[in-house]
């Protein structure tokens, strides 16, 4: 069953339904799972241990330092495969199963819950809800709609989710419905001050040394449009951090009023890279990350990429550009780079 926006209603009384007739779940979403995809699988597993399910948490990837100190990350179990079945796999923020990187969830009853363009409706339930600022928004329905009440733990996962996918409420996808909810998770004992110190504020030496080894190295394509920057393994170890220490750095780049996107290239192998796209405004980096085989957000996007760093750039690079042409068409006003 697949259930499509303006149906939220519909879909929400459909996932509810699903999991208050079942006992035993596994929960899981991608793989370098981010703020959204910790604090959407926790705050559904708090609201399942409130309605006495049995709830299991299996991430291909460990969650990032910065989220640990959030209640209940030392429960994700760390692995590549699930033996278990299980009454239902909920599979959030996740646009295909193999997202994942977990094999095993397809024996169970499968609930797909997600917001990403191109969601390929994977499972037996499916609510993919493309305007939705964060997968977390989504989870926030379904909690309500099983009677549960939002506790501090819950309401503290839904917001670190809504404040990390919406890039501290920068990107277009926000409405006046991601506020309310922000209003209601504050109401329910979220600290925001205390969320946003322990997300953003949790810096090491090394991270804060690699932020400028990269920033040092940045480079600008298509009229001063595009921010181009990369780490490798060497760079990352003569910082003294980790690829870790890199989550946000993309985003800096965009804070220079004349960048409009910025591509950030993670030496995967000597001829793979990871590359994670943003934009502002109009411009559709999703779009470029699908060119990829990735996906991802109209504004926040990702793919893996494969060639010589120079090849990779170079495919990139050529495929950014008629993103921003496109998007800059509808933003004709936008001022240029001039130095």
């Amino acid at each position: 069953m697949t259930i499509h926006t303006p149906d939220r209603a519909a879909a929400v009384v459909t996932v509810a339904d699903a999991i208050r007739t079942r006992q035993r779940f596994v929960l899981s979403s991608h793989a370098r799972p981010d703020g959204d995809a910790i604090g959407s699988q926790l705050a559904m597993a708090f609201a399942l241990d409130h309605l006495g399910k049995h709830v299991t948490l299996v991430n291909r990837d460990p969650v990032p330092g910065p989220l640990r100190p959030f209640p209940g990350t030392d429960r994700i179990v760390v692995a590549d495969h699930v033996d278990e079945v299980f009454d239902a796999a909920i599979i959030m923020e996740c646009s295909s199963l193999d997202r994942t990187g977990v094999t095993g969830f397809d024996r169970s009853l499968v609930i797909n819950i997600d917001h990403h363009q191109g969601n390929t409706g994977y499972g037996a339930v499916n609510w993919f809800d493309q305007g939705a600022a964060a997968c977390a928004e989504m989870v926030f329905d379904v909690i309500v709609a099983l009677g549960v009440p939002l506790t501090p733990a819950i309401a503290t996962h839904l917001y670190v989710g809504i404040l990390t996918d919406t890039g501290s409420f920068h990107y277009s996808a926000i409405s006046p419905k991601t506020f309310d909810i922000a209003r209601q998770l504050v109401e329910a004992g979220v600290d925001p001050t205390s969320v946003a110190r322990t997300v953003f504020d949790s810096n090491t030496l090394g991270r804060l040394k690699l932020f400028g080894a990269v920033l040092s190295g940045i480079e600008l394509e298509h009229d001063g449009r595009l921010a181009v920057m990369r780490v490798d393994h060497a760079m990352t170890a003569a910082a003294g951090g980790t690829y870790e220490d890199t989550e946000g750095l993309i985003n800096l780049p965009l804070t220079v009023r004349e960048i409009r996107a910025s591509a950030f290239f993670k030496e995967l192998g000597p001829t793979e890279f990871r590359v994670s796209l943003r934009s502002k405004g109009a411009i559709d980096v999703a779009a470029v990350a699908r060119q990829f085989g990735g996906g991802g957000h109209k504004n926040a996007a990702g793919c893996s990429v494969p060639g010589t760093y120079a090849e990779a750039r170079r495919a990139v690079i050529a495929a950014v550009g008629p993103a921003i042409a496109a998007g800059l068409a509808q933003e004709p006003d936008q001022p240029r780079q001039t130095a």
